[in-house]
């Protein structure tokens, strides 16, 4: 028997209870369909409606607010990168470690076993190069400085010779003592920073402030990747009660892009530095080029930022060249750019750019924009995190995503 329809919707809305917001009423003569109104959602979009009213009125106090709380919380964010970082070498370690083993005890030391092994590789890693690199930075920039004047001198003996400046411009330029300008120059800016008890208090505060932060993050990204299988069934036991399965579904999609996104991108980008200052080493002992090693494991490491980093760690290479030969310094630099265009043309893209299936172009935008945002952490980030937008925009447009 079919239902007839409604001849009043106020007086149906009246006489009937507010049960159920998608339900549907009968077909009224007007048309149309009618909905009953859930009077505790309209009391949550109201409430929503004004929390983003008093952001965006107060929004500089809510700023300032936001700004403490993620100062107070950078131990726990910089401890969750570390542990996503070395989670990646750990799962590698992990998959080595006896792995068709059957002994308890050996399955239940893989873990911290694993985990230990990581660290330690890391550690190793970072005190090799800074060992490699820091020590000569220091002379060489010593030897700049020591032999900065006598290379004034030359410059302004070589435009007298010239003679493309007026005589009495010249006549100054060779009257300056350039020893005692640079030395006043050192002083000044010395005076500048302040008194030397201001300079040792505030660097002894920033540091402590600093290996506080570092000690506090590294304890929370050990418990982290000590405990990670268990935060992950309480995540999804999280998800499971509080969310319904279409939200679940979408969310466990974009954290599953966003994390192949990232480990592509870090195995890929330190795949692809270590090739490049393996060649760049190579290439600088056969050119008998100054600093092959330690300019080799500089590039390494600057390569880690993509695009720029190479010409990062080429620009402190060169500098360090010049101070024994500015002919092997230019040298250096050509063989650079020739370095990198074959990097850039045949490395990266079989390499990273392959992995993360992110066009050049757009790499190029990541890199400009995130680093505008953020500077060298932006650029970091940009690329992988354009990947994943890129990747669910494609599958969007093939309608193979859930979203």
């Amino acid at each position: 028997m079919t239902e007839s329809p409604v001849e009043n919707p106020i007086e149906y809305l009246t006489e009937n209870p507010i049960e159920n917001t998608y339900e549907q009423l009968p077909d009224s003569k007007f048309g149309g369909k009618f909905m009953k109104i859930k009077w505790d959602s309209c009391f949550k979009v109201g409430v929503t409606i004004f929390a983003l009213y008093l952001c965006i009125q107060y929004w500089p106090a809510v700023g300032n607010v936001i700004s403490m709380m993620l100062g107070a919380s950078s131990p726990l964010i910089i401890g969750c990168v570390i542990a996503y970082l070395i989670n990646i070498l750990m799962c590698l370690y992990e998959r080595l470690y006896f792995p068709k083993t059957k002994r308890p005890r050996l399955i239940k030391s893989r873990r911290p076993v694993c985990m230990i092994f990581a660290f330690v590789t890391v550690a190793a890693i970072i005190l090799l190069v800074v060992a490699l690199v820091v020590p000569e930075l220091i002379s060489c920039v010593g030897v700049i400085f020591s032999a900065l004047p006598d290379a004034l001198n030359s410059i302004v003996d070589f435009i007298s010779r010239m003679e493309i400046m007026p005589q009495d411009f010249q006549a100054a330029l060779e009257a300056i003592d350039w020893d005692s300008k640079i030395s006043q120059i050192g002083r000044i800016l010395l005076s500048g920073v302040g008194s030397v008890m201001d300079v040792a208090v505030g660097t002894a505060t920033s540091m402590f402030s600093g290996m506080v932060t570092g000690l506090m993050s590294l304890i929370f990204s050990i418990y982290l990747l000590l405990g990670k299988d268990t935060l992950a069934r309480q995540f999804k036991r999280l998800m499971k009660r509080y969310l319904k399965p279409g939200w679940r579904q979408k969310i466990d999609y974009v954290l599953s892009i966003l994390n192949d996104s990232f480990h592509k991108y870090v195995v890929g980008q330190c795949t692809e530095a270590i090739i490049l200052g393996i060649l760049c080493m190579t290439g600088m002992l056969l050119l008998r080029l100054p600093y092959a090693t330690m300019v080799g494991a500089l590039i390494a490491v600057t390569a880690l930022i993509p695009v720029a980093g190479a010409y990062i760690g080429g620009g402190v290479g060169a500098l360090m060249i010049f101070s024994v030969s500015p002919i092997q310094a230019v040298i250096f630099v050509v063989f650079l750019v020739i370095l990198q265009q074959l990097e850039d043309n045949l490395i990266y893209p079989k390499v990273v750019g392959s992995s993360l299936g992110l066009p050049a172009i757009w790499v190029l935008a990541a890199v400009t924009i995130g680093g505008g945002i953020m500077g060298v952490v932006g650029m970091l980030l940009s690329v992988p995190v354009a990947s994943a937008l890129y990747r669910m925009l494609r599958e969007h447009v093939n309608k193979e995503s859930p979203l």
